[in-house]
């Protein structure tokens, strides 16, 4: 009990006391491994299939993408909601509270996976074709697919649970809990699709088994490390007051992932129009772009439990001094990584595919995305900012904007430029929606000015 307490000492010691640039980089450096290594458990599964050299195989991965953000969704629903919870019930020094918050969320989590699946299995036909599967990615992509809703209920765990562990500041534990899960993957992957033959259905059996690992390994360190939270069904209270206050939050990270699937359904279906080499090419730039995003996405998480310990113990002087230092470190690597990327980017491409037409329509719109990625780090900043403080408003109009302002213009785009405007209409939304992000800042900012002055 003593190492366990030893353990919390430390966790809260960076939510509370630690210098700001040193919590920061506690929090945000783990939360950047981690989400590096959920890059490799997509990148390994495109880059196995590729070696099997089949378009409508890589397509189908890409086709698949869309069915992967629901269950993130679903996972971040509960686990953002939770997270933010626990972190501000520290702040107040509730412990009790923040167990029974931590019991909801994993229980509920394993309820929703299971009702999910079972949903979703009599469906799946229908499901694909939603997807944008046809001719030869069809049966690959039900492959691929079937798979990932018998592990639903271990996807969204794993995705929940990281979540409420970060949010006690054992960044640490979260990163090795995701890890874990991502050797587990690329050590199975080879021996799935090569060995035992199974091509695209073992590429997502061997993701289903290092979600598993990972769930294994948050349930052990919550049951036995943790003195602040718990797992345990004894802690099973769901109460409305617990759930609505989840929810209020979590309902803004389950629109973003929700509209995310919306936008990637209307690229596979758009990008379908002008063949498989821009679904591959597509695929394989959304891949690469997100080592950049989860940079930016990293800081702006990893930093939600400060800010929202920081802000829940009134701390203020604390919490503006978080926030600035944050947005410099973010804006500062974005921008670096987005050059290095521009610079190599046909060699970056060739390194998943050999088809010439790939390769030139992959550039072009690896190229549009690095645009847009200092817009959605700092939309994720801000949305990050307003889960922290619970306002569940500011945090949900930025979520769904970033959905509803693509719509139309992806779709008039296509009309008035074809490939093209396919391919630059994020760009464009995503600038919109970081505009409105920093209107809404500004409103907050107004109300706390004084405090900092």
């Amino acid at each position: 009990m003593e190492n366990n307490e030893t353990m919390d000492q430390v966790s809260l010691y960076y939510l509370e006391k630690a210098p700001v640039s040193k919590a920061i980089m506690h929090m945000v450096i783990p939360m950047m491994l981690s989400f590096i290594a959920t890059i490799i458990y997509n990148i390994t599964d495109a880059f196995f299939i590729g070696k099997l050299d089949n378009t409508a195989m890589m397509a189908s991965v890409t086709l698949a993408l869309a069915f992967s953000c629901i269950l993130m969704a679903l996972g971040h629903l509960f686990g953002v909601g939770a997270g933010t919870y626990v972190s501000r019930l520290l702040g107040e020094n509730d412990s009790e509270s923040s167990k029974k918050v931590c019991a909801i969320n994993f229980w509920s989590s394993i309820i929703t996976g299971v009702i999910f699946m079972a949903l979703c299995l009599p469906l799946l036909s229908p499901l694909l074709h939603l997807l944008g599967a046809k001719g030869d990615t069809l049966v690959y992509t039900r492959n691929y697919i079937r798979v990932l809703v018998i592990g639903a209920p271990f996807i969204i765990a794993n995705l929940s649970l990281e979540e409420t562990v970060r949010a006690e500041g054992a960044s640490t534990a979260s990163m090795i809990g995701l890890i874990s899960g991502v050797v587990v993957n690329i050590i199975l992957d080879p021996i799935f699709i090569f060995l035992l033959h199974l091509d695209i259905m073992g590429a997502a059996l061997a993701s289903v088994l290092g979600n598993v690992v990972s769930v294994v390994w948050f349930i052990y360190y919550l049951q036995r490390k943790s003195t602040v939270q718990s797992v345990s069904i004894k802690d099973f209270k769901p109460s409305k007051e617990i759930y609505k206050t989840i929810l209020k939050v979590g309902i803004s990270a389950f629109l973003l992932d929700g509209f995310m699937v919306i936008t990637t359904l209307l690229f596979n279906n758009y990008s379908m129009l002008y063949g498989n080499s821009v679904v591959a090419g597509l695929g394989i730039s959304q891949r690469v772009i997100q080592i950049i995003d989860f940079v930016g996405m990293g800081f702006s998480m990893g930093t939600i439990p400060l800010m929202a310990y920081s802000y829940s113990a009134r701390n203020q002087e604390r919490l503006w001094q978080i926030i600035k230092t944050t947005l410099l470190y973010m804006m500062g690597i974005t921008l670096g990584l987005s050059v290095i990327l521009f610079g190599l980017r046909s060699q970056v491409i060739g390194i998943f595919s050999i088809d010439p037409e790939v390769i030139a329509i992959g550039q072009t719109i690896l190229l549009a995305q690095l645009c847009s990625t200092i817009f959605a780090g700092l939309s994720a900043f801000f949305t990050g900012i307003f889960q922290a403080f619970g306002l569940g408003v500011q945090s949900t109009v930025i979520s769904s904007l970033r959905g509803i302002v693509f719509i139309p213009i992806l779709i008039f785009g296509n009309s008035l430029f074809a490939v093209n405007g396919v391919i630059w209409a994020n760009t464009i939304s995503e600038g919109l929606t970081c505009l409105a992000g920093i209107i809404l800042f500004l409103g907050i900012w107004e109300k706390i000015k004084p405090v900092y002055s």
